[in-house]
């Protein structure tokens, strides 16, 4: 792009994917992240570099690319331009009536299981024509102010961002095994993912009660398909649980892996009309699924209580009070 007087000018674009590639480290993964080829990536990167002069603002290194000291000395100002940018973003978003597009929700496994089987024609709380929901299943929240995701629905709020939350209600979880079968043997999540609070609190109980891990598995739909063929025990949430027909609780309810859901959105996309639909349609699912969730529906054949129950304190995650709005 040129200006009147002939000179080049920055492009939002080639800043875009300059930050890309400083955050990831390679033109792929900055492609990746952007959803374009690594050809273009590599074009762009040379038109803004290119912006300043020619210098490479990158090592190129056998691991990939790394900022240099001139490279360094723009983030700044980059960083500015794409906060301006993504601003103008959100308020144009916002001020747009219609209630159509995409909209883009960050979620973990146990609600993207909920959310996708609410889905189908027969759900009692349809989504709005003409709006197309992207779910984008991750371990990490997605950076909502630069619009990796209009809104979240997540285990974890954040402590910190200009953002408004807000409580969804409660995942109960309790301990499923194919109906029939008696064993000691665990399915649970990988060595990895040691901090999830479900897995230590099936190693509490392996230390406590003793037992076997059968299978470690990463995420839960591996995890349910060992349960039902009766490759061992395993948490699972109560809506999944109590709903297949081959599964029977092992024991009631767990209050120490019970999950607590919280909707969270930039406050600049708040008021958007299809963001806002979206908030609707997942407050409103939650709100009729209440008893599904909190696995307080009459479940048949259920197992009496098992003993040596282990009471683990629930860990809180209490939300800044600093620009994040709870309700």
């Amino acid at each position: 792009m040129a200006s009147g007087n002939g000179s080049a000018t920055i492009d939002w674009d080639d800043a875009r994917v300059f930050l890309a590639v400083a955050r990831h480290g390679s033109l792929r993964a900055a492609g990746r992240a952007l959803g374009l080829s690594q050809p273009t990536i590599g074009r762009r990167l040379a038109v803004f570099e290119a912006a300043f002069g020619g210098p490479a603002l990158f090592d190129r290194l056998p691991e990939g690319l790394r900022l240099n000291a001139a490279g360094e000395a723009l983030i700044g100002a980059a960083e500015q331009l794409e906060n301006a940018a993504l601003s103008l973003e959100r308020r144009r978003v916002a001020a747009s009536p219609a209630l159509s597009g995409t909209v883009r929700v960050s979620v973990g496994e146990w609600a993207a299981r909920f959310l996708t089987g609410n889905l189908g024609p027969g759900s009692a709380r349809p989504l709005p024509s003409g709006i197309t929901v992207e779910l984008v299943e991750s371990r990490e929240t997605a950076n909502l102010a630069r619009r990796e995701a209009d809104l979240a629905v997540r285990h974890h709020p954040p402590e910190g961002g200009d953002l408004y939350i807000a409580k969804l209600g409660t995942f109960a979880a309790c301990v499923y095994r194919r109906a029939g079968t008696d064993t000691d043997a665990w399915v649970t999540y990988t060595e990895e993912q040691a901090h999830y609070p479900t897995v230590q609190w099936v190693q509490q109980r392996l230390r406590t009660t003793g037992g076997s891990i059968a299978l470690r598995a990463s995420n839960m739909p591996m995890q349910l398909a060992a349960i039902r063929a009766g490759a061992g025990q395993g948490i699972l949430p109560c809506f999944v649980g109590d709903a297949d027909p081959l599964l029977e609780r092992a024991m009631p309810p767990a209050r120490e892996i019970a999950a607590d859901y919280w909707v969270i959105v930039h406050r600049d996309l708040r008021r958007a009309a299809c963001v806002r639909a979206v908030i609707d349609w997942i407050q409103g699912l939650f709100g009729s699924a209440r008893d599904a969730l909190a696995g307080t529906c009459p479940v048949p054949g259920a197992a009496p209580k098992a003993k040596n129950r282990i009471q683990q304190r629930p860990i809180e995650h209490r939300p800044s009070h600093g620009n994040v709005r709870v309700s």
